[in-house]
């Protein structure tokens, strides 16, 4: 799962694929192989590309209210929004800090007596504190009471923190519950997919929107740069988890 995961999509995405057509093309002495790993490089480079692509994963626009959400036995937020580095003992923020502020919000409207942190841990990064760990007591300096604030098992991608989600809340026992789940935009398909194949009704409460009209209608719309790059990696990685989780199901389906 790791290779596929982490490993694989560093070859197929826009990115790696490239570079691997232009040294083909170097070492090969074959101007077609150049020339198509530098024209790959700029279509996904470009923001009508990168923006089409990134909205099409997010699944909408725009980020619905929280008081119009209704209550819930827990709300749930996924990790993936803090760096960590030296000097910083609890984290930098990344730019998926709605995650967190979405979580908070959604505490502090009442909408559920569980605040629920993910202990997110990079494989390979086995030195690294949890993420989970040191989001509670960000919450609780910002007034989340911290016997309202739980934290998973260890989790190494999506499909572990629901699997550790659902030991927290005692689905075994085959009492359903109700979440809200607070993640990224594009990463809200595959997670819900993933918690309600664990048990749980999911509420969905979409957060840190990658996409907006930078440009308008204009050339700059096709020019490349990096964000737009980044962008179309993300939503290509994403579709590329949805495939891998959605075949696994229909192979233990058959």
């Amino acid at each position: 799962m790791l290779l596929f995961n982490k490993i694989l999509p560093l070859l197929v995405l826009p990115l790696g694929f490239s570079i691997i057509c232009m040294l083909l093309g170097i070492i090969l002495k074959k101007r077609l192989l150049l020339s198509y790993g530098v024209l790959w490089l700029w279509l996904f480079s470009m923001p009508v590309v990168g923006d089409g692509l990134m909205r099409f994963v997010e699944g909408g626009s725009f980020r619905v209210a929280v008081a119009s959400l209704p209550k819930a036995d827990g709300i749930v937020v996924l990790s993936g929004m803090i760096d960590q580095v030296k000097g910083a003992p609890r984290g930098e923020w990344n730019g998926a800090v709605d995650r967190f502020e979405g979580g908070i919000d959604l505490f502090r409207a009442g909408k559920a007596p569980l605040l629920v942190f993910t202990r997110g841990q990079i494989p390979w990064q086995t030195d690294a504190v949890p993420e989970g760990e040191l989001l509670k007591p960000r919450a609780v300096a910002l007034g989340i009471p911290a016997s309202a604030i739980r934290l998973t098992g260890k989790a190494e991608n999506t499909a572990d923190e629901a699997l550790e989600s659902k030991k927290l809340f005692g689905l075994e026992t085959g009492v359903p519950k109700k979440i809200i789940l607070v993640t990224s935009a594009f990463h809200m398909q595959r997670a819900a997919m993933l918690f309600e194949h664990a048990g749980f009704e999911v509420i969905p409460f979409r957060v840190d929107y990658r996409t907006a009209d930078r440009y308008g209608a204009t050339v700059l719309r096709y020019l490349p740069d990096y964000e737009s790059l980044d962008n179309s990696a993300t939503a290509l990685r994403e579709l590329l988890g949805r495939l891998f989780y959605w075949t696994r199901s229909m192979l233990k389906l058959s």
